[in-house]
């Protein structure tokens, strides 16, 4: 247990929080609320892994940078309770459960696999030469509800488009804001944000502009799915809520205002999101 909790600690295993409710709204408005079970257990067993193995990969091509910055320097590779044999080993295993998952779906979902897994791998590399390395990120959480989607219907849709624009658009307007504790040393080790190439105030601008095109995309997606009425409305009014809170608590670039909008209020906004569909879907 000891070796799970520190595998599951590497990963931030808590954190599939923030891409795991939209996959199963993409599969939820898919399936009119009804996924047959085998789909609803691969879908999730291929979140778990994907997810997995980009934070471990994440943590393992990250680790020299981790070690000298002072935020980060008691992480687990850092600091030795995982060695980077062993996180290599784990990314590599969570890969390997994602595409075992992608080929229990569909050949389709199967075929996509390796793109998928290019997409949330390359992401770890991103910061080092671009600024838009959020909007990787942002993309490599916005596959989720269109996987979801392809793994119940074999097709491409609007509503899961629309659905991952919003996904994208909110982790990148989050990730920027996460990235203003490190403007500092991001600057001195040479690695690309927006905080650091725009500065902090500047860098909050553009959060609050990715964030108000997150809810424009998410309240398009919702208000096409005929399946979905007033109470994914009420969600999507709900996480711009949340969303105005988050940028009055960061509005000042305080580090620990910063890390309690990243993850206390993101993390409310997909549960939120899912729970207003399930309501549309299963009581009104």
């Amino acid at each position: 247990m000891s070796a799970v909790g520190r595998y599951l600690g590497l990963v931030k295993f808590e954190h599939t929080l923030f891409a795991l409710p939209f996959a199963l709204i993409g599969l939820l408005v898919a399936t009119a609320g009804r996924p047959p079970g085998r789909v609803l257990l691969w879908v999730v067993v291929a979140m778990v892994g994907a997810r997995s193995a980009a934070m471990a990969f994440n943590r393992l091509v990250d680790r020299e940078y981790d070690r000298r910055n002072p935020r980060t320097a008691d992480r687990h590779l850092p600091s030795g309770t995982v060695t980077p044999r062993e996180a290599a080993l784990f990314t590599a295993l969570a890969a390997a459960v994602f595409v075992l998952a992608a080929e229990r779906l569909n050949p389709l979902c199967l075929a996509l696999s390796p793109v998928a897994l290019a997409v949330i791998l390359l992401y770890s590399y991103t910061k080092r030469f671009t600024e838009a390395s959020h909007l990787v990120l942002g993309l490599s959480l916005a596959i989720a509800p269109v996987g979801a989607w392809l793994a119940a219907t074999g097709r491409f849709a609007p509503f899961p488009l629309w659905t991952a624009a919003g996904v994208l658009c909110w982790v990148a307007g989050f990730d920027t804001i996460y990235a203003c504790q490190d403007v500092d040393f991001d600057r001195r080790a040479g690695l690309r944000s927006l905080a650091a190439r725009l500065g902090v105030r500047r860098a909050l601008l553009a959060a609050r502009g990715l964030h108000v095109a997150a809810v424009v995309c998410l309240a398009v997606a919702f208000g096409r799915a005929p399946e979905l009425g007033a109470s994914a409305r009420v969600g999507v009014a709900i996480m711009a809520a949340l969303l105005v809170v988050e940028h009055r608590l960061v509005r000042g670039g305080d580090s620990a205002c910063i890390d309690r909008a990243f993850f206390t209020l993101n993390s409310w906004i997909g549960v939120v999101l899912l729970v207003a569909v399930m309501l549309d879907l299963y009581l009104l």
